[in-house]
This record gives structure tokens, sequence and C-alpha cells, in this order.
């Protein structure tokens, strides 16, 4: 993906191919729109042209108090008792009460810089890994871990000498996947389109636009992108996404994420992430993702999580540092700290 191009533009573009298509030729679902039902029996609602409709907003800054790990003392539990639920709402709720501060003392600090919620379902989740049943990372295998020095990041050192001492996070290329369907401190939006043969996913952080094509084969191996290339088709109406492709350039995880990792964990390029949304009520989706690299991982993992539906929430501008700037100043100043560099006049 040219990330010169808005992701609005991909999107417009992805939905009037779309419109060249018919649902015989695609992946679309074959069932008839009066069979799509919601677990309790009720109507799910459908696009024109037949799909399960899973349009609209679908933000997960309400994740951010659920630890992508597990903490060891839960064990394989995987929600939180009432009382422990509890301290973990009203963790959100201090989390808003900075942000309602700020405004009063008329200071932008961490408050603005955190986006805050209102709901607190998902707080009762011990982890977003569902499995492995304990909630842990898969151990790296002997290449995972002669391959894990080679991702560097600004996280986890302070020597810089090129834009290869950073990762793609850092240097505001893409979170790559898992990383962006994970919660951040901020821009946790994510947004669903559809047109016939297409969905598209929109991500509020850097402004993505993963489009998916229904039905198609894959792509030829050699070719390779940041994100991957996804394929998706409709298994009753649940949406399934398969993507392969990856550059292994992209780490699969990066620091940031709460109860995650301290720098970025390595992928390859034969890394293959499998996601499921299905929507089980007008306002909530049940997502997943299983993430498989055997190269680098000893087993697969997976994350699940709900998304609920929010009409008003509003993207917001990613702002990244422009021209990489924050990259040159990395290296000028690790380099004039070592000598490598004289004084600025």
């Amino acid at each position: 993906m040219n990330p010169r191009i808005p992701a609005q533009i991909l999107v417009v573009t992805a939905l009037a191919l779309g419109g060249c298509s018919s649902p015989e030729d695609t992946g679309s679902s074959t069932q008839t729109a009066a069979s799509f039902k919601y677990p309790d029996g009720s109507p799910h609602p459908v696009t024109p042209w037949g799909d399960p409709d899973l349009q609209g907003n679908w933000p997960i800054m309400h994740l951010f108090a659920t630890r992508l790990q597990r903490d060891p003392k839960f064990g394989d539990r995987r929600e939180l008792n009432d009382e422990e639920w509890q301290a973990a709402e009203a963790g959100l709720q201090r989390r808003d009460e900075r942000y309602q501060d700020e405004i009063k003392t008329n200071k932008m600090g961490m408050g603005h810089w955190a986006e805050t919620t209102t709901r607190t379902e998902a707080a009762r989740l011990t982890s977003l890994i569902s499995y492995p049943d304990n909630g842990q990372l898969p151990a790296l295998t002997a290449r995972g871990e002669d391959l894990a020095p080679t991702f560097r990041s600004d996280d986890t050192q302070t020597v810089f000498d090129s834009v290869n001492d950073f990762d793609a996070w850092d240097r505001c290329i893409t979170r790559g996947l898992p990383a962006s369907m994970l919660p951040f401190n901020y821009n946790n939006g994510i947004r669903i389109h559809q047109a016939p043969g297409y969905v598209v996913i929109e991500l509020e952080m850097i402004h993505e636009a993963r489009v998916v094509p229904l039905g198609l084969p894959p792509l030829d191996p050699a070719i390779k992108q940041w994100m991957g290339e996804s394929r998706g088709h409709f298994e009753g109406a649940t949406l399934v996404v398969e993507t392969t492709n990856f550059t292994g350039k992209a780490p699969m995880l990066i620091a940031g994420i709460p109860g995650g990792v301290r720098g970025p964990r390595p992928s390859t390029v034969n890394m293959k992430t499998t996601e499921r949304f299905t929507r089980v009520s007008n306002d909530r989706i049940d997502y997943e993702m299983t993430i498989e690299d055997p190269e680098i991982q000893a087993d697969k993992w997976t994350i699940s999580y709900p998304m609920f539906l929010d009409a008003e929430y509003q993207f917001f501008e990613y702002a990244c540092h422009e021209d990489n700037t924050a990259v040159r100043n990395f290296i000028a100043t690790s380099q004039f700290e070592r000598g490598l560099r004289g004084k600025a006049k």
C-alpha cells in the first residue's frame, strides 16, 4: 500500500470496484437474507446485495484496561470475578478523571493523550489472549530468539545510526498485524465498510485501510506487503479473513500494548493471521484472530474480544512525526553523545 494515498481514497476505490462485481462471482454468502439470525434468534441485518451487514464504527478503546497476556495469578481463568472487575472498572474511571482534571486546570498531559470510554464489559477479560489456555504468548523458537534482536526499536536501545535501527512503528509506516487490531493509548477507531465482493477495514491509527476482496485466490507468494494481503469469505454470518504475503519486516507485536512485550516481537514472511468477525447483536461483534508463524514461535496464539458499535465515534487525524524528523533527531543525538558529531553551533 502506498503510504501517500489517503485511506479514504482507498476505501472509495474499493467500494467503487465492488459495484462491478456480483455476489455470484465473489465470496459473498450464498445463504438467503432471512436465514441470518443472531444467537437469540432475532434477524441479522444484511446488505442490499445479501451479505451479513457488519458496517459501522467499532472502536476498541474499552479494551485498554485488559492485558494482552494474562497475569499468572489467574491461571486458566478467562474472566474476572465481580470484585476484580470492579477494580478494573475503577481504573478506567481514574483514567477518565485524569482527562477531566486537565480540562479544569487548563493543562494538557497524558489525560488528553490516552483515550477513555464508558464501556467496561471487556474489563471482565483476564487477557486478550484466549489461546493458549494460560493466556500467555507462546515461546519463541531458536530461530525466533536469533531473529528478535534484528527487530530494532527505540523502545529497546539507545544507539542509532540509520533508519534500520527503528521498526516500522517508530517510522510511522505501520503497526502491522496483529498489532493494528490491538488496543493502544489513542487512535483506537476501527470502521468497517462493505460493497459487493469487498470488505474494507479502516483503521484510525496511521489511517491504514485494509481492502479485503471476497472469494479471490491468494496473490503470488512473491508479492509482499507491510500488512500482508487479505482474502475473505463468509461462513454463515461470520466474516473470515485470512492474511498472508507479509514482508517479514514489520514486528508481530510492538511495545506499548498493555501486558504485551517490552520490545518488538519478530515475524517472518510466512506469518499467517485468520480473523473472524461475528455480529452477535445490533451493537456487538465478537472478534477473534489466530496468529501462526511456526518458524519463530512454538505454537499459534489467539486473541478474542468484543467490539461495540459507536455511531458517534469520530476518527481524528493521526499526526505522526512529519518527514521522520524524530528518527533524524534520534540518530543525531545518539551520535553526538558518542562523540561522532561535533557540538551544534
